[in-house]
């Protein structure tokens, strides 16, 4: 597709009651898959990953509350610079920026062209 977005800002993590009632407003298998994949842990394959989702679904198939993992949380990024990329022949691609900047006492994004 020949496309990126850039993105950069402050970032904080979210409360535990904020991560919480994330973690149960998203699908049951989404949950269910959160517990099996411990992001960046080396595993032997991805049947290991299949066969641990299989078992947690037979041990919550009756509905029962799905208990959000310890390590589990989100972030919340507050964005102040965006950079979309789109590619093109030649390599002359499409670069615009978007910065906040401040002007006469309040907060305005800015739009620059940038050169390949």
């Amino acid at each position: 597709m020949n496309r990126q977005v850039r993105v950069e800002g402050s970032v904080q993590k979210v409360s535990e009651e904020e991560s919480e009632k994330y973690f149960h407003s998203r699908p049951r298998g989404s949950q269910l898959g959160a517990i099996v994949s411990k992001q960046s842990t080396v595993i032997s394959g991805r049947e290991v990953l299949q066969q641990a989702y299989k078992e947690l679904e037979q041990k919550y198939s009756d509905g029962s509350f799905i208990p959000k993992p310890d390590y589990w949380g989100g972030y919340r990024l507050t964005p102040n610079l965006f950079e979309f990329w789109q590619g093109q022949q030649s390599r002359l691609h499409d670069r615009l920026q978007y910065s906040q900047r401040e002007v006469g006492g309040s907060t305005e994004w800015h739009i620059q062209r940038l050169s390949p």
